[in-house]
């Protein structure tokens, strides 16, 4: 039978940046919140890892900020020990923009953003449908939530499919404007060295050709205990071996990025991300769905293909949100 949670008035789909960052802002708005994600761990691509001794931060690399307000959350996450300077650029000299890691990894922003909330993990919503004035959310456990408003905050795709499996229909308009919205894929290494890399400080490079798109030293970085190189695959090079043998495929990447390595690889694993970057940026900084019950999606196919963009989409959907539950 299906278990019926307490209703909220917001029900978040999602614990990346867009979705923790709007949760915040409607907590402290009063309003009631609960986040659910399908995954074990929080961030999205906030995305750390261990093999072994060695660390890796594998999906977002550092964060950059532009807006006063994103400023100031990482400096707050700084002074509670969560975040600090990687470093101000990674040329010879410094471009002055401050790159934000997390401490000791990119998993502990998440972590303190996710502070104070009320979260789910391993909780994938399989339909959204409307109830009445409200949204039913059924996940694969079997569980109902019940909520006045909802913010989607997957990739474009996943919340398109979750709309139609709830038979949401959209406007045409936005419904086009939506699925004209595609991702690049990356494909990341993670390996472990036998020795130091050749990467020069302060350990992140971008090739300026062949199938690495970026390639990083967590040992540099100030992540990981041993030697430690995570390795970005261009768009091209991971669609094009999206569907092959994943070791192989890393195997490929090392051997395009042995003139960094500098020592012998001795394990490696391959991840990939499917919806790495937006290849196209909505004009809008979110989407409103429905007004009534409000219906908002939200990320960095809205705001931009940062970590800030998802940041500042989040939070112009909990303004949104706000505003359209104060009418209803």
């Amino acid at each position: 039978m299906p278990t019926h949670e307490s209703p909220v008035d917001v029900l978040i789909i999602g614990t990346g940046v867009s979705g923790l960052i709007a949760a915040r802002e409607l907590q402290s708005a009063g309003r009631s919140v609960l986040l659910l994600d399908k995954g074990r761990g929080l961030g999205g691509r906030l995305a750390s890892r261990r093999i072994g001794a060695a660390t890796f931060d594998h999906g977002a690399q550092f964060i950059t900020t532009r807006d006063a307000r994103f400023e100031a959350i990482l400096k707050q996450g700084a002074e509670a020990g969560m975040m600090t300077e990687w470093c101000r650029g990674f040329s010879t000299e410094a471009d002055g923009h401050t790159r934000w890691r997390g401490q000791p990894a990119m998993t502990a922003v998440a972590k303190y953003l996710a502070q104070g909330l009320e979260i789910r993990m391993e909780k994938q919503v399989v339909a959204l449908r409307r109830a009445g004035d409200r949204y039913s959310v059924e996940t694969n456990t079997g569980d109902v939530f019940s909520a006045a408003a909802v913010l989607l905050t997957p990739p474009v795709p996943q919340s398109l499919a979750l709309l139609a499996a709830g038979e949401i229909e959209l406007d045409p308009a936005m419904r086009s404007r939506l699925e004209g919205i595609q991702y690049e894929r990356c494909l990341a290494v993670m390996a472990v060295l036998k020795g130091p890399s050749s990467i020069p400080p302060p350990g992140g490079l971008v090739p300026t050709s062949g199938p690495v798109s970026w390639i990083a030293d967590n040992q540099l970085k100030g992540i990981s205990a041993e030697p430690a190189v995570t390795i970005h695959a261009n768009h091209e090079f991971s669609l094009d071996h999206w569907d092959e043998d994943r070791m192989e495929s890393g195997r490929l990447l090392l051997d395009a990025a042995q003139p960094w390595l500098g020592a012998e690889v001795l394990s490696y694993q391959v991840h990939g991300w499917r919806y790495s970057k937006p290849l196209q940026v909505d004009a809008h900084p979110c989407a409103l769905l429905q007004a009534s019950p409000p219906l908002v999606m939200a990320g960095d196919a809205f705001a931009g293909p940062r970590v800030e963009g998802a940041a500042l989409s989040g939070m112009a959907a909990a303004e949104t949100l706000l505003a359209h539950l104060s009418q209803s």
